[in-house]
């Protein structure tokens, strides 16, 4: 059993240039997922019209269970995500993942695909 996890977690060949700079791909799948959760949950409580927006962010504030904790992390989370996405980018810049045409443009067109979804976020009502 021990030797089993010694070669599945301490003896498994890694390259060389492996740093904490690589973790910033799964912290974003895991921002991903927290923004999805936390926005859902706001979504439940939000009235969209311009008449009744603020009043529902009010009341998601004060009278929903930890709606002020959700909406707090849903906000922040936010940045969080892009800090770890313009890491992401310089980690690859850095290490000339760039070189790789399909893969950079595939990155290209998420980053803007995100920016415009935050920017969407952002002018809510």
């Amino acid at each position: 059993l021990f030797k089993a996890a010694n070669s599945a977690l301490i003896d498994l060949p890694a390259p060389a240039s492996l740093s904490s700079l690589w973790n910033f791909g799964s912290l974003l799948g895991l921002c991903l997922i927290s923004q999805i959760a936390t926005g859902l949950f706001l979504a439940m409580h939000y009235a969209p019209e311009t008449s009744s927006a603020f009043a529902s962010v009010a009341h998601i504030c004060r009278d929903v269970n930890y709606g002020w904790l959700i909406r707090n992390m849903h906000a922040n989370g936010a940045s969080f995500f892009f800090v770890c996405i313009y890491i992401h980018i310089g980690r690859g810049l850095y290490y000339g993942s760039y070189l790789y045409k399909e893969t950079w443009n595939i990155g290209v067109v998420l980053l803007l695909l995100v920016m415009m979804t935050a920017f969407v976020g952002y002018v809510l009502p």
